[in-house]
């Protein structure tokens, strides 16, 4: 594995559907441009995790800053972070 990859941003962009016209202005086309514009503003960061070969994924809002959502959540990231933990050291099932 490269442990010196590194990560870019991509350009955003705007896409129509077929069919669809900028000088029509109706209902559906601010409708449908509201969207795109809502679904531009997220973009997706993806961060190496505390373990080797483990990374986290985070949808961030681009105005705000804010993680709007992360994957794995923030608890079992302090899991991982825990020297004592071990997988399936949560729960025993032995019997």
């Amino acid at each position: 594995m490269n442990n010196n990859a590194a990560i870019a941003t991509v350009a955003a962009s705007t896409v129509q559907p077929v069919g669809a016209s900028a000088s029509s202005g109706g209902f559906s086309d601010s409708r449908l441009q509201q969207e795109a514009d809502e679904a531009a503003r997220y973009r997706l960061v993806i961060e190496e995790g505390p373990s080797a070969g483990s990374f986290i994924y985070k949808t961030m809002d681009r105005v705000t800053g804010e993680v709007v959502r992360q994957l794995p959540r923030e608890q079992v990231v302090d899991l991982m972070r825990d020297q004592s933990y071990h997988s399936g050291a949560v729960i025993d099932t032995r019997a």
